[in-house]
């Protein structure tokens, strides 16, 4: 995928005879292109295959460079092969049973799509933004390495702004795209694994049980010794509410990855 094409440039218009449009819906592409290869069939052909074919013969050996390069940031940088967690969640060498990975390889992967993907979109479809990017993080040598948060969810905040008033006669009873509700999701599922998440309290810490077993530290006693001075309904008491909590944040959890599967087939730009 280049960049830019040749067929798109002004050159083209001109050599075709018929200006191509930025941006179409599916029946609008299809009757300018209609439109424009009746009108001129010879330079209709010359400007839509054959700059492509012309090209492709020259760009050949920045294309095969550019080869190398897609394949080395797929295989150490973006590893889009394999679903990877944080360092801060998983660090690289360190042991985690399959239920701990689904978790967090899938949920960081969606921070990485909102954070990069979805805020290199934001700046690659808006040409004041691009203005403001360096060479290596925009165009076919980009590595793909730019990360902001902030233009991620500004484009999908844009995103969930869309209506199907484009293609209904009363526009008064628009209504959000799927595209638009998809966002909303996203947008949800990221807030939740950025900031619910990570300050759920402890079970240990709000259950009293870290407290308890720090006193009885202080006062010498071992933990797998039976204290005959603790309240054995207290420390019951204890032990249900991690329980409960545990089994709350596990329920959630469950319900966030079924969330993000449901929504897996808009996850891509």
């Amino acid at each position: 995928m280049r960049s830019n094409y040749w067929s798109c440039s002004r050159f083209a218009d001109w050599l075709r005879g018929t200006a191509k449009p930025n941006f179409e819906t599916s029946p609008g592409w299809k009757q300018w292109k209609n439109l424009a290869r009746a009108s001129h069939p010879i330079r209709y052909w010359i400007a839509e295959e054959g700059l492509d074919k012309l090209q492709n013969f020259v760009c050949w050996p920045t294309d095969r460079l550019y080869s190398v390069k897609y394949y080395i940031v797929n295989r150490w940088i973006d590893q889009t092969h394999a679903l990877v967690a944080h360092p801060k969640h998983i660090k690289p060498g360190e042991y985690r049973d399959m239920d701990t990975r689904i978790l967090y390889c899938l949920f960081d992967e969606l921070v990485d799509f909102v954070e990069i993907e979805k805020a290199y979109s934001g700046y690659r479809w808006s040409e004041e933004k691009s203005k403001d990017m360096r060479w290596w993080q925009v165009g076919r040598w980009r590595t793909r390495t730019w990360r902001s948060a902030e233009a991620g969810l500004a484009h999908l905040a844009w995103e969930m702004t869309l209506t199907d008033e484009e293609w209904i006669d009363d526009k008064s009873q628009a209504k959000p795209t799927y595209q638009a509700e998809t966002a909303q999701e996203i947008v949800a599922l990221y807030r939740w694994w950025t900031e619910v998440y990570p300050n759920r309290p402890e079970p240990m810490d709000a259950s009293g049980w870290s407290n308890y077993c720090d006193n009885q530290r202080e006062r010498g006693i071992d933990l797998l010794d039976e204290d005959p001075e603790a309240d054995k309904w207290d420390t019951a008491k204890m032990h249900d509410t991690m329980r409960e909590m545990e089994k709350a944040y596990e329920d959630e959890d469950t319900e966030m990855l079924i969330r993000l599967i449901k929504i897996r087939a808009s996850l891509w730009t």
